[in-house]
């Protein structure tokens, strides 16, 4: 996990990010960066901050020769709940149970990133017997 410092600027926030998703992949070398899309909230501020925090995630993946995935948050729901409008301790208890997880996740985005993971695997899948 990445911890910033709310004295850090915007630049050293992302710069932290980049270089900790980059230590993630040289660790395990996946294949592909599978990210939700970008989705427009109430908050216009939290929403850009968002895209640049995506755009770094995906600029890491980029350098790193990844295939990169991106589903919309209602595909990622649907995929592990059922149901493309749940909530997010609904997501969270779907991902626990999917993964045979003894205890939650330690944080409701750890849920969503195990989500969209999810998501992409039951997506190849399909993919590959031609569906």
């Amino acid at each position: 996990m990445v911890k910033t410092k709310n004295t850090d600027t915007l630049a050293d926030k992302l710069a932290q990010l980049y270089a900790g998703i980059s230590d993630v992949i040289t660790t395990y070398n996946p294949d592909v960066l599978s990210i939700e899309e970008a989705f427009y909230g109430k908050n216009a501020k939290t929403a850009l901050l968002m895209g640049h925090v995506r755009g770094v995630a995906m600029l890491a993946g980029h350098h790193a020769n990844l295939n990169i995935a991106e589903y919309a948050a209602r595909k990622v729901k649907s995929a592990v709940t059922g149901n493309g409008a749940a909530d997010k301790t609904q997501v969270q208890f779907m991902v626990k149970r999917l993964l045979k997880l003894k205890e939650d996740p330690v944080t409701m985005d750890a849920s969503d990133a195990l989500a969209i993971a999810i998501c992409h695997g039951l997506n190849y899948k399909l993919s590959k017997l031609g569906t």
